[in-house]
C-alpha cells in the first residue's frame, strides 16, 4: 500500500474528477459498490453463491463505470503499482475519499464548476 494513501489519494482527488460524466458515474457506483461490499460479506458469512456472484458483479460494474469515467478526465490517474496498489486505492476510494468528497462539497463544486 501507499506511504500515507490517505492523504496522497485526496490531494490528487478533484483535479481527477471534473468531467460531468465522470462525476455522475461516481455518485450513481459507488453506492452499488458498497452493496455489492455488503452482499460478498454476507455471501461469506451465509454461504450463499448468489449473494457473492451479485456482489462481485456489482463490484465489476463500479470498477468498469468509473474506469471509464476516468478516462473522460483531462488529469489521468496515476498508473497501479500493482495489484495490492490497485485493491488499496479502490477501496480507500469508495469508502473513504469518494464519501469525504461529496460531504466536503467537493463533488458539488467540480459538478457547478463543469456546467
Amino acid at each position: 500500500m501507499r506511504k500515507d494513501l490517505l492523504g496522497w489519494q485526496w490531494a490528487r482527488y478533484a483535479p481527477g474528477h471534473r468531467d460531468r460524466m465522470s462525476l455522475l458515474l461516481h455518485i450513481v457506483t459507488v453506492p452499488l459498490f458498497w452493496v455489492g461490499t455488503t452482499m460478498v460479506l454476507w455471501a461469506i458469512l451465509s454461504g450463499s453463491a448468489g449473494a457473492a456472484v451479485s456482489g462481485l458483479a456489482l463490484w465489476l460494474a463500479a470498477l468498469l463505470a468509473q474506469g471509464r469515467g476516468h478516462g473522460r478526465e483531462a488529469e489521468r490517474p496515476v498508473a497501479f503499482d500493482g495489484p495490492f496498489d490497485f485493491v488499496s486505492r479502490f477501496f480507500v476510494e469508495q469508502f473513504i475519499t469518494f464519501p469525504r468528497f461529496v460531504l466536503s462539497g467537493g463533488w458539488l463544486k467540480a459538478w457547478r464548476d463543469a456546467a
